[in-house]
């Protein structure tokens, strides 16, 4: 058993949980919780640790067969947790490894639709805009690198296990990202004040991607031109925008709506 929060094992499990850059650099992740951990691929669990009350009560086993657990103290455990009520499991999984390029490989000749993403900071939007994105049979999530890691345990979380089967891909370079899915045949839209259209009104494509942007300002200008259509959500009251998950799963939904 570990005790010792100067354990290596453990400073680098807690690195990993509060340090995004070192998310990346290593292509791990940590994720926290029963329920989350039963959803982990096969391909993607690379460790487990558990404390010593949980493995009293539960056969872990039965949620990570696929490697041995790592028995840790509570009070370790608490050092490693992200939440305020840990439950006494928690695995380190290895990132997915997609680019832009594998996402529109894979279906080059199929139907396509992906949510683009500028500069969304809120935890809880993206992970909701990310199990949203799966409910209503999306390809893929495209985001720019001032949106909040989607590998953040906060993100995690929200995601109830999404995170492992919706990709999600970061660029560098969103408007070369838009330009190379509209070279793709992909149709791009955007919400925006100036739609001249209500979203429910247009006919989407079998290949369409939806830009939405930050919470707070929106979509910038630039990205606001590469859209092909701008569509509005019709508001009454004096409501000039909606919360950016709400306007995407408006959005995605309304397309599975027309889909069926």
């Amino acid at each position: 058993m570990i005790t010792s929060t100067a354990n290596e094992k453990i400073k680098h499990v807690t690195m990993l949980v509060r340090n995004a850059k070192a998310r990346r650099k290593e292509g791990l992740f940590v994720v926290e919780g029963e329920r989350i951990s039963r959803e982990i691929p096969k391909d993607m669990l690379e460790e487990c640790f558990v404390t010593k009350e949980y493995l009293s009560q539960n056969n872990p086993d039965d949620i990570c067969p696929e490697v041995s657990p790592t028995l840790v103290s509570s009070e370790v455990f608490k050092k490693m947790s992200d939440t305020m009520s840990p439950q006494g499991i928690l695995c380190v999984c290895r990132t997915r490894q997609m680019t832009l390029g594998d996402l529109l490989d894979e279906r080059a000749d199929k139907d396509l639709k992906l949510l683009v993403l500028e500069g969304i900071q809120d935890p809880g939007n993206l992970g909701t805009m990310v199990r949203t994105a799966e409910g209503a049979g999306f390809d893929g999530i495209i985001a720019d690198n001032n949106t909040v890691d989607v590998y953040n345990p906060k993100v995690s979380r929200s995601t109830m296990g999404s995170l492992f089967r919706m990709p999600v891909i970061y660029t560098d370079d969103l408007p070369g990202a838009v330009d190379r899915l509209k070279s793709s045949a992909v149709t791009v839209y955007a919400a925006h004040l100036k739609g001249k259209r209500s979203y429910r009104s247009q006919e989407y494509g079998n290949r369409i991607a939806f830009l939405v942007g930050n919470e707070g300002s929106g979509l910038s200008e630039e990205i606001s031109r590469k859209a092909d259509i701008l569509v509005r959500i019709p508001m009454s009251g004096r409501l000039e925008s909606l919360n950016a998950a709400v306007a995407a799963a408006i959005l995605m939904y309304n397309v599975q709506t027309q889909d069926h």
